[in-house]
């Protein structure tokens, strides 16, 4: 069949496939004279240190990466993750090169060095330098690549550069905050929004927290990536939504005095779109593409991004404004239009102190324009007239008199070879009152005699076309008389705080596969914007269908929600031994769960005192909590829990996952072994069986028993050597990028 189902017509002709141009990266140049001038010019190092910034930049990016989850748990897979991997491999030297390599000029691998992020919380972020010419030929570093690879799966570990992880730090997101991400994909930065937005340590406050996360991007493709990212963490606080942050629409919601208002964001991330000069380190073909007019081409459209940006906010709330761009014009000069527009109402935030450790360098006061001739434009006069439609008077520094209002210089660049990173820049602008022209509601149970102010006109999209996708599946929650609700509020006993409308399905009709769960400011903008804003995804999966006659619940347990309704519910759950949960976890089978009368006595008479249904397994130690979910059945038990997931909890059991986990290795040291096993056998076979007879009463010379015993041991060395060559990159290899 081909594409589509359609049948491939007769006596056609195959043509060959046209092979697609494949890029070494180690081949590209990185060099760029006029990338040179350009920052020369603009005086972002001294110069003393101009050489050493330049040779950084031209270096590899190493792997940067951060344990997220909750405290506890992150930092208990930190523990594991030192003990079983960074202490052994402190001390191992990294293999040889081969001569081949050597023939190439490949330089010598440099030693492994785990290196904690100083200025992250909980020296939870790290980089590492390794490289998957090292991950291909030792085992040790392979181990560690598939630790990282099978954790970021989990959601326990994301894949991260250094400097994207600052933005959301210097937000200061709590628990009760409305936050919005405009240009979200491909959701690294959301992730850690999540996470900040679940800090709280309330159990109900941290599983179900009363703020929200509005994730957007314009690219509707990149917007199913985002969902991916986001539901690895599965938050009950997020919606993921699809529109130009450049007109993003208003969102309404059911203030606390009961009138219905545009949401007003406490904390917002302008992450804009740049022309990234500042990934050089790892996006290697940008130094062929760099211009100097790639910035000015951007300026535009950053600078209406985060004016509206500006407009969603609150008075006294906080906007972050980052690029990933070294330029001033898609920098500095953005955030000094923004503030003069403003006119006193936003004011840039001193943050240098912020986070202790990072190094960094003031944002620019001066800087100089320049054509793509290279053609240096100090003034609005000296603007060429080939140049009018691209460069204007807002994209030059300010006058001496702006200079000592405005505060450039707290803005933060940060340079890649102050701590071996990529380059970033970031400002954080405080709105200390409403924009001039600004709607002002008054609540209607505080000062009654000021009027609303409505002199401030959005500017609407250009109409157009409606953007081709999949059309998503409107979102129902439960009403009063929904006929699941009361089977499942019985058996899982939901606390009383807990409403029925909270839970949703994606179909009205028929019977419900999946139930899902937001918190109550999600299910209200839902209510009033479903119809005019474009809702990607929201709502984590909490209970499963499950029709099973010997249970009196039609639904089970979603191991991926059970961190979100396990604090709400009060039964069907039980608290297990380690040997216990060991026990459950490395049993897989299906056909043959592990029996009741195998658990520990303990465990026996807390099953004695539930019914066959869905069940969940608590493991609390050292302040970390296990949740499992699973089956209670007869006689036996069995846990719903993936393969990963399987593998994540041993390892923070401190148990064996051998069987969960494939050494590629090991297996090229299982075939060679038995390559040579059937080479003596053959050549044993080959010999006339008088002479095997003569050889087996003949006394072997004492040399001969010499050689023997060494080749053995020559063959057993082999066998126990870590350092294998010639193996194929791994699909799970290429999916971490160019290291880790």
């Amino acid at each position: 069949m081909g594409r589509k189902g359609k049948k491939p017509r007769k006596n056609a002709v195959e043509r060959p496939k046209k092979e697609r141009p494949t890029t070494n990266y180690e081949e590209l140049v990185r060099e760029n004279k006029d990338f040179e001038t350009f920052y020369k010019a603009q005086k972002i190092v001294p110069e003393d240190e101009w050489d050493t910034f330049l040779s950084c930049m031209k270096e590899n990016l190493p792997a940067a990466f951060r344990l997220t989850g909750s405290k506890h748990m992150a930092r208990a897979l930190l523990g594991v993750l030192k003990k079983q991997f960074f202490e052994p491999l402190s001390q191992l030297v990294p293999p040889e090169l081969t001569e081949g390599e050597l023939e190439a000029g490949e330089d010598t691998a440099k030693p492994l060095k785990p290196h904690c992020l100083p200025w992250y919380p909980d020296s939870l972020a790290w980089q590492l330098n390794l490289t998957r010419r090292n991950i291909r030929r030792c085992e040790a570093y392979w181990q560690l690549h598939q630790f990282l690879i099978s954790e970021t799966e989990m959601g326990n570990i994301s894949r991260q550069e250094a400097v994207s992880m600052i933005p959301p730090l210097l937000l200061d997101v709590q628990p009760h905050h409305k936050v919005l991400d405009m240009c979200a994909a491909p959701g690294s930065k959301t992730a850690q929004l999540i996470e900040f937005l679940h800090g709280s340590n309330n159990e109900v406050v941290a599983a179900t927290p009363p703020g929200l996360v509005v994730a957007n991007d314009a690219d509707n493709k990149r917007c199913y990536m985002l969902t991916h990212q986001a539901k690895r963490l599965q938050s009950p606080a997020i919606m993921i939504t699809n529109h130009d942050a450049a007109f993003m629409p208003n969102i309404h919601y059911t203030h606390t005095d009961g009138s219905i208002r545009p949401i007003k964001y406490d904390r917002i991330l302008c992450d804009v779109p740049c022309s990234g000069d500042g990934t050089l380190r790892k996006n290697f073909d940008v130094w062929a593409k760099w211009n100097p007019v790639n910035g000015p081409n951007l300026h535009g459209l950053q600078l209406r991004i985060a004016r509206r940006g500006l407009e969603l906010l609150s008075v006294g709330g906080r906007l972050v404004y980052s690029t990933c761009s070294l330029n001033p014009l898609e920098n500095e000069a953005v955030i000094q239009r923004l503030l003069l527009e403003a006119d006193g109402a936003v004011h840039l935030m001193d943050v240098s102190q912020q986070l202790p450790g990072l190094k960094s360098m003031p944002g620019l006061e001066d800087w100089v324009l320049m054509n793509r001739e290279m053609e240096v434009i100090r003034t609005v006069e000296e603007i060429p007239s080939k140049n009018t439609n691209l460069f204007n008077k807002h994209l030059f520094p300010p006058s001496e008199e702006n200079k000592k209002k405005l505060n450039l210089s707290r803005c933060v660049r940060i340079l890649p070879h102050h701590q071996d990173t990529g380059g970033f820049f970031v400002a954080v602008l405080e709105k200390v009152k409403p924009l001039p022209g600004e709607k002002v509601y008054a609540d209607q149970e505080g000062d009654t005699n000021q009027a609303a102010t409505n002199t401030q006109r959005i500017r609407q999209p250009p109409k157009k076309r409606r953007r081709q996708g999949f059309r998503e599946e409107p979102y129902y929650y439960f009403e009063d008389d929904e006929p699941v609700w009361p089977g499942i509020n019985d058996f899982y006993g939901m606390r009383k705080e807990v409403e029925a409308g909270l839970f949703l399905t994606r179909t009205k009709e028929g019977k419900k596969r999946n139930i899902y769960f937001t918190n109550s400011l999600i299910k209200d903008i839902i209510a009033l914007n479903q119809s005019h804003i474009k809702i990607i995804n929201t709502g984590v999966k909490v209970l499963v269908r499950s029709d099973n006659k010997g249970a009196p619940c039609d639904f089970r347990l979603s191991q991926e929600g059970s961190h979100v309704l396990l604090p709400l519910i009060t039964h069907r759950k039980m608290t297990v031994t380690k040997e216990d949960l060991v026990l459950i976890l490395q049993n897989d089978d299906m056909e043959m769960p592990p029996e009741i009368a195998a658990l520990h006595p303990s465990t026996q008479e807390q099953c004695a005192n539930f019914c066959t249904g869905a069940i969940a397994f608590l493991y609390l130690s050292d302040g970390v909590t296990i949740e499992l979910v699973g089956w209670k059945g007869n006689k036996s038990v069995r846990a719903y829990v993936a393969k990963n997931d399987r593998v994540h909890y041993l390892r923070l059991l401190g148990a064996d996952t051998s069987r969960y986990e494939k050494n590629k290795f090991k297996e090229q040291r299982d075939i060679e072994s038995k390559s040579s096993c059937e080479t003596d056998l053959s050549t044993s076979e080959e010999k006339p069986s008088e002479v095997i007879d003569a050889h087996i009463y003949q006394e072997p010379h004492s040399d001969e028993v010499k050689d023997s015993s060494s080749k053995e041991d020559d063959r057993m060395s082999e066998d126990n050597s870590v350092q294998e060559n010639g193996n194929a990159q791994t699909p799970e290899e290429m999916s971490m990028g160019t290291t880790v």
